[in-house]
């Protein structure tokens, strides 16, 4: 399934860049985040507790950082596992400086198993939608800038986003 989001925070895309590659800020941020402990530099072991269309399910897995370059883009790689399924996959997450507001532009490939799989691709859209929303409002409030003027633009989960 390919996941895209969109989201514009009024802060420099630098300070941006590094609340989302701060493990204190993502802990906090992340929507369900029970758990968030580094290893290494550049991975994470997470641990989080999500519901979706009733299905509620604590996930353990690791999230690795790859090709940092600062403060414009960077790849996740995903891995996580619980009672419900299993997800696993990759995002690209670049950031652009528009005047003082930085906009994140987010183009994941998941692989979702197990019972969350019979949830279908129109919800899971509208669940990324909402946690990408909460999460960058969070992040927001983390660097200082307005939660209020955070948005998440769009997500889909019907393939890429027709961003025009």
């Amino acid at each position: 399934m390919k996941i895209s989001a969109s989201a514009a925070v009024v802060a420099p895309r630098e300070r941006l860049f590094e609340a989302l590659n701060n493990g204190d800020v993502l802990q906090r941020c992340i929507p369900g985040c029970e758990e968030l402990t580094a290893e290494g530099s550049d991975t994470y072991r997470v641990r989080l507790k999500l519901g979706v269309a009733g299905l509620t399910g604590q996930y353990a897995g690791k999230v690795t950082y790859q090709h940092l370059q600062p403060p414009e883009s960077f790849t996740l790689a995903f891995e996580g596992k619980g009672k419900t399924g299993f997800v696993r996959g990759t995002a690209a997450v670049r950031i652009a400086d528009d005047q003082g507001t930085a906009r994140v532009d987010c183009d994941a490939d998941v692989q979702v198993g197990g019972a969350i799989a019979a949830v279908g691709s129109r919800l899971m859209a509208a669940v990324a939608r909402k946690l990408t929303q909460d999460f960058f409002r969070c992040v927001a409030r983390e660097i200082g800038a307005d939660p209020d003027a955070a948005s998440a633009a769009d997500a889909a989960g019907q393939g890429p986003l027709d961003r025009g």
